[in-house]
Parts: C-alpha cells; sequence; structure tokens
C-alpha cells in the first residue's frame, strides 16, 4: 500500500486536496470559505488530470529530428483540458466573488443561514 502511494503521489495529493475542498464547500457556512473550498477542488482535479496526461520519457508532442511515432510524444489533450479548465474556474471565481459582494451589501452578512432567514423575512414583509 505505501508502496503504491509512493509511486503515485501526485494522484493521492490530487485525492487529498479534492477532499479538503469538499469537505470545505460541505460543513462552512461561509461564502467566502466556500469559494476557496471550490478553487482547491479545482487544483485537486487539474492536478489529476494533469498527473495522468504525463508519461515519463516521452517528449511534448513538436516533431523534431523527423520522428513522427506517436509513442514517443505525450497526449496534448489532457494539458488543454486543464488550460482550458483554469480559465472556467478564474471566471467562475470572479463571478462568484461579485454575488458574494452583492449579497454582503444587501444582508451585510456572508453566513448562508443567516442570508437565508433574512431573505425569508423579506419576503414576509412585503
Amino acid at each position: 500500500m505505501i508502496e503504491t502511494l509512493a509511486v503515485n503521489y501526485e494522484e493521492a495529493a490530487a485525492i487529498i486536496l479534492f477532499g479538503i475542498g469538499f469537505t470545505m464547500l460541505l460543513f462552512h457556512q461561509n461564502l467566502i470559505k466556500k469559494l476557496i473550498g471550490m478553487n482547491i477542488m479545482d487544483s485537486g482535479v487539474f492536478l489529476f488530470l494533469a498527473s495522468m496526461g504525463y508519461i515519463g520519457g516521452r517528449k511534448a508532442p513538436i516533431i523534431v529530428d523527423g520522428v513522427q511515432e506517436t509513442s514517443a510524444y505525450i497526449n496534448p489533450v489532457p494539458a488543454g483540458l486543464v488550460l482550458t479548465g483554469i480559465v472556467v474556474s478564474v471566471s467562475v471565481t470572479a463571478v462568484t466573488l461579485s454575488l458574494t459582494v452583492q449579497l454582503y451589501r444587501r444582508y451585510h452578512t456572508l453566513n448562508l443561514d443567516e442570508i437565508y432567514d433574512l431573505s425569508r423575512h423579506r419576503l414576509e414583509d412585503r
């Protein structure tokens, strides 16, 4: 078991990161902490994809010296997925932060339970 973890330490780190982020999303009521948890989860997924896409001893898929066999190169798709995921993650984080700022301006708290209670009271007052 320990030998397997020593060989696959990138995957183990990715799973640990994902688990930390998921528990933050699950157990914290603060919106900023939830957003940080989501970003930690994203990092775990990106690390996992990057580690799965790397094959030791192979080169980047740029044809050099006339070598055209696919067995000499790594697959570029996981790296492209990671880059695309990072761009999407940054965009989602920016939108979520802007919505969090608006919620704070309206309710003066970042606690989800308090926001829910305050929003229900505002609807009942109408």
